[in-house]
C-alpha cells in the first residue's frame, strides 16, 4: 500500500469512527487536548529509550489526533486537512530561503537566525512570542534561551555561564541564610535557569538529562526495595544507615 493510500485509508476509518462510534462523535478540540499530550509524553518515553517499535507506534497515536482535530476543523468550517498540509509545506519553502530561493547561508546558526527573521515579518512581535506557555518550565528556559541567541542576546563562552551558575548558587545561600522564602524561590529559580544555560554550552539536553537521572534513581530505588524485601524487611522499618548500605550494593551492581 502507497503512502497515499495508506494515508486515504486512515481519513476514511475516521470519517466512519467520527460518524458511527458514540465516543468518537463525542469528541471536541477541548476533550482531546489532555489525550494529545499524554500521547505526547508517551512518545517521548519511546525516544528518551530509544524503543524503535514504541516510537513508530506513538508516531501513529500523534498522526491519528492530526487527523481528529482536522476532521473537526472541517466539520466547524474551519480547515481541512488539505489545508493543514499545504500550510506546513507552504511555510517549510517559506523559511528556507537559502534551499528555495538564491539566499546565501554560512552554516546551521545562521539559518536559525534566519528562520527568526521570516517568523518577525510573518507579524510576531518578538522572537519569544513563539515559544508556549504551556511548555514545562526546564523546556521552556530552554527555548527562551535559544530563542533569545538568534539575535546575538548570547554568553561569549561557557566559562561565563559557569561563573553566573555560582553568582546564582551563592544568592541562593545568602536568601536562605537570611530566611527569606520569597527570595528563595525567585533565587532557586535563577540557579535553575542558568544551569540551563550552562547545559545549552556544554551540548547537553538538560530535560533529557534530567530524565535519565530521575529513570536512574527509579530503578535504584525500586532495586532497593527488592533488596530489602529478600532481606525479610521494608524500607520505611529501615535505618538511613542501612538503606545507604542497600542504595550503595545497588550502585555498585550496575
Amino acid at each position: 500500500m502507497s503512502y497515499a493510500q495508506s494515508f486515504e485509508r486512515l481519513l476514511t476509518i475516521l470519517a466512519e469512527l467520527r460518524e458511527k462510534c458514540p465516543w468518537d462523535q463525542k469528541q471536541t478540540i477541548q476533550s482531546l487536548r489532555p489525550q494529545t499530550i499524554e500521547e505526547l509524553y508517551e512518545l517521548t518515553d519511546a525516544i528518551t529509550d530509544e524503543n524503535w517499535q514504541g516510537i513508530r507506534e506513538e508516531l501513529g497515536d500523534l498522526l491519528l489526533h492530526i487527523v481528529f482535530y482536522s476532521r473537526i476543523g472541517e466539520e466547524q468550517g474551519q480547515f481541512t486537512i488539505g489545508d493543514v498540509i499545504r500550510s506546513v509545506c507552504d511555510k517549510l519553502v517559506a523559511r528556507h530561503p537559502h534551499i528555495y530561493a538564491r539566499v546565501q547561508v554560512a552554516g546551521e546558526e545562521q539559518v536559525k537566525q534566519n528562520w527568526e527573521k521570516l517568523k518577525l515579518k510573518e507579524g510576531r512581535t518578538s522572537v519569544l512570542s513563539g515559544v508556549p506557555r504551556s511548555l514545562p518550565a526546564m523546556i521552556k528556559a530552554l527555548r527562551l534561551q535559544e530563542k533569545a541567541k538568534q539575535v546575538g542576546f548570547e554568553w561569549d563562552n561557557r566559562d561565563q555561564v559557569y561563573e553566573k551558575v555560582e553568582e546564582e548558587l551563592a544568592e541562593l545561600k545568602d536568601a536562605i541564610a537570611a530566611q527569606k522564602p520569597g527570595e528563595v524561590e525567585e533565587e532557586f529559580g535563577d540557579l535553575l535557569f542558568s544551569l540551563v544555560n550552562y547545559a545549552r554550552f556544554i551540548h547537553v539536553d538538560p530535560e533529557h538529562a534530567l530524565e535519565r537521572t530521575n529513570k536512574k534513581f527509579r530503578t535504584r530505588f525500586e532495586q532497593m526495595e527488592q533488596l530489602a524485601l529478600a532481606g525479610g524487611k521494608q524500607l520505611h522499618d529501615m535505618s538511613l544507615e542501612e538503606m545507604d548500605a542497600l542504595w550503595n550494593e545497588v550502585k555498585r551492581q550496575g
